[in-house]
């Protein structure tokens, strides 16, 4: 019975440790960089942690990319997983 209770526990916490080991931190970093007129910031780089599955991550990180454009001044932000 020991033997049996001592498998079922390794085989339990060899599971916790494999799915719990699918989500990591990764860094998304995003670059915006801004142009037509002159005066306007260099190139900008924001970075944040992302939580998860790294399709997932990925996901969340690259929906931020985007472009903007107002009054003359386009914005155009870039986001990659790394």
């Amino acid at each position: 019975m020991k033997f049996r209770t001592g498998t079922l526990l390794a085989l339990a916490i060899l599971i916790t440790l494999g799915l719990g080991s699918c989500k990591r931190e990764y860094i998304c970093q995003c670059t915006i960089a801004y142009s037509g007129q002159a005066g306007l910031p260099d190139t900008l780089v924001k970075e944040y942690k992302v939580s998860n599955t790294k399709t997932k991550a990925k996901s969340v990180c690259e929906e931020n990319s985007s472009t903007t454009e107002k009054d003359g001044i386009k914005a155009v932000e870039t986001c990659k997983l790394y």
